[in-house]
């Protein structure tokens, strides 16, 4: 008999709020908190799940939960597995800047991203990439950018088409994160 997943996924009406219910149906076993105002437990959790959504609208309450970007943090440094898509990954982010300042993420990746207006950028489409024999497909969706050059990727990101894109995906020890919104295939 498989072991049972336990999974940790973040949910808010609008800052972690794009999850498609056929990722939720994946895991057997899953439970939900709201970075804006929980502090999680991740002692029995082996799947924190960070989905997208609009962080950048909700900067003042993710930075004020100091508590919950620790824990979350500490958990990636401890080894801790963490799937993290779009504004998930900017979470995981060492800050977000928009035109009102700078507000401190999780500093799990060294990455800054700009939600400011003059920054603003379409990037939308169907990507897949294909990491460690596995293939993943998705879709990304976003106006903010990274700050300064596009981080490199650990993969090559492909479009619809089979035309590479600058989509950058990151590995960093447990942690895969990435712009793109994956779907189970």
């Amino acid at each position: 008999m498989a072991e049972t997943l336990r999974t940790l996924i973040a949910r808010n009406a609008e800052s972690f709020s794009f999850l498609y219910q056929e990722t939720i149906d994946l895991f057997e076993n899953v439970r939900f908190f709201d970075p804006e105002t929980d502090v999680p437990c991740l002692d029995d959790v082996d799947l924190l799940y960070l989905p997208g959504g609009y962080p950048e609208k909700h900067l003042e309450a993710l930075v004020a939960n100091e508590a919950c970007r620790q824990v979350i943090k500490d958990f990636a440094e401890w080894g801790g597995r963490i799937q993290a898509e779009c504004g998930g990954m900017m979470y995981l982010c060492e800050k977000i800047v928009t035109d009102d300042g700078e507000f401190s993420m999780c500093g799990v990746l060294p990455h800054v991203i700009t939600a400011r207006k003059a920054d603003r950028k379409l990037s939308l489409g169907y990507r897949r990439f294909v990491l460690d024999g596995k293939e993943y497909r998705g879709h990304e969706f976003h106006y903010t950018q990274f700050l300064g050059e596009v981080p490199k990727s650990i993969t090559q990101v492909y479009n619809a088409k089979g035309e590479p894109v600058d989509t950058p995906v990151f590995k960093y020890k447990n942690v895969l994160a990435s712009y793109t919104h994956l779907y189970p295939i």
